[in-house]
């Protein structure tokens, strides 16, 4: 809770103590002057977790294979504690689809992966067939934009938000704000000839503030920021 003088010019409802919505139009014009205890409900937040070469790709078509051979002990044993927590899980189609084919095809899942499996999920899509099968688990279709879905579950989720791969959503939910944390998982290979999927490519311009960093078995770094745009400089 916290105290706040009305601005000059706003009504407001002003019965100090009493607590309100900050939704300026269903208060009660009065006059302007008094204490007023407004009571503000966080959202919650929203992470943008991805798998990267040093070179900035998000898979390959090469002889790499899964985590590009790199993974250890660390990293899994990593990756399984952060998905231990309880969180909704926020897809495009294309990722969900993904991990939908692994599902059907008997693919055996890492520890994070398969808890990834009993999360509770939103797949973003306007192009989902409403009658299309859903084999990943626990999943649930939302229609609309991205950004509009994103902004409600942020204010409705009684639990943190996390998103893995899903590029272009991800990427338009940063250019809107919506992505609080971008946790860089950095693999030390570069794929100048295999390399797919940019993780960046078309993405605004972002400052981004290092909030906490890690390495995993030896030469895996794992980069968490806080984005925001950058804002032009004028001429």
């Amino acid at each position: 809770m916290r105290s706040a003088r009305a601005e000059p010019g706003i009504e407001t409802a002003i019965d100090e103590g009493l607590s309100f919505d900050v939704n300026w139009a269903r208060w009660p014009p009065v006059k302007y002057g008094s204490i007023i205890n407004i009571e503000v409900t966080p959202m919650t937040s929203y992470t943008f977790d991805v798998f990267s070469t040093l070179d900035g790709y998000g898979s390959h078509d090469g002889d790499w294979g899964g985590y590009w051979g790199k993974q250890g002990p660390e990293l899994l044993d990593h990756r399984a504690r952060l998905y231990a927590e309880d969180q909704l899980m926020v897809f495009g189609p294309v990722t969900y689809r993904q991990f939908a084919d692994f599902v059907l095809e008997g693919v055996e899942f890492d520890a994070w992966a398969a808890r990834m499996s009993e999360l509770p999920k939103i797949v973003v899509s306007n192009s989902m067939a409403s009658n299309e099968p859903l084999p990943w688990p626990n999943a649930t279709v939302m229609r609309g934009d991205a950004v509009d879905v994103v902004s409600r579950l942020k204010q409705e989720s009684e639990v943190p938000l996390r998103s893995i791969g899903s590029l272009s959503m991800n990427r338009a939910l940063m250019a809107a704000g919506l992505v609080d944390r971008v946790q860089v998982t950095l693999f030390p290979v570069i794929t100048g000839i295999t390399g797919l999927e940019p993780i960046f490519q078309g993405a605004e311009d972002f400052d981004l503030e290092l909030v906490d960093s890690r390495i995993l078995d030896g030469d895996i770094q794992e980069l968490t920021y806080a984005p925001t745009v950058h804002a032009v400089r004028p001429a």
